[in-house]
Order: C-alpha cells, then sequence, then structure tokens
C-alpha cells in the first residue's frame, strides 16, 4: 500500500460530487469520484508526473445502493484521458477535455459514464 509519504509532491486527492441534471435537480453529494491524482500548478493534470506514477492514478466512483468502482486514471496514445475499471474497455469512462480542465474548487467535470454525459463538480482538492 502506498503511503502519502511516497507520492510525488504534485499529487492531490480531488473529490467530484455530481452536479445538477435532470434526474438530480440539487446535484447529488452521494454519488461522484475520489481521485488520487498529480496536478500542476495550474490544477490540471500532470502527464509528465503520471508517466511517471502511473500505479499511483487511482479513481474511486461511489454512489448510493452500488458497491464502489476502484479503478485506475490512464491515457490514451491521442491524449484522451479516461478511468479504467478492468481489462478490456467496456467499462471504461471518458472525461471530457480532463486535460483541458482545472481540477480547483467549484469547477466543473465532464464524464462520460455507461454511454451518458454526466457533470461534477470539483468539492475538495487536497494533499493525500
Amino acid at each position: 500500500m502506498t503511503s502519502a509519504a511516497d507520492l510525488a509532491p504534485s499529487f492531490r486527492h480531488v473529490r467530484l460530487e455530481l452536479a445538477r441534471e435532470k434526474d438530480h435537480p440539487m446535484g447529488d453529494r452521494e454519488e461522484g469520484y475520489d481521485l488520487l491524482v498529480p496536478l500542476d500548478n495550474e490544477g490540471r493534470l500532470d502527464p509528465a508526473e503520471w508517466k511517471k506514477h502511473q500505479e499511483h492514478c487511482r479513481v474511486r466512483h461511489f454512489e448510493p445502493d452500488a458497491e464502489d468502482r476502484i479503478g485506475r486514471l490512464r491515457r490514451k496514445p491521442g491524449g484522451q484521458w479516461y478511468f479504467d475499471y478492468a481489462e478490456g474497455d467496456r467499462d471504461d469512462e471518458i472525461g471530457f477535455r480532463l486535460g483541458e480542465e482545472r481540477f480547483r474548487q467549484g469547477e466543473y467535470i465532464s464524464i462520460s459514464r455507461e454511454g451518458q454525459m454526466h457533470t461534477y463538480q470539483v468539492k475538495l482538492v487536497e494533499r493525500p
């Protein structure tokens, strides 16, 4: 198990919670993601640090009445970021322009899950 002391200084715990959408007019703080990712000074994903420390880049998807899904942050050859939960690509979740987004409290991040785009608000960014 990796401890916080083993991680590069750029790593952050980022919490995303479901933002307002049709079926959730108030959003849902019980559905979202916990990420362990390296961020640059602007709050964007840091590809160089990710490449050096891929094995530590984790994602946990949580929602009510479902088992948490644990996976990794991955990057396709063209630069597109995604969440990978198992072998194959059937369960992958694609981040919309994730490399351009800033992971700062209050910002919004879009992720395609099961073929539908959902928007999440960054609720927390902290050193693990």
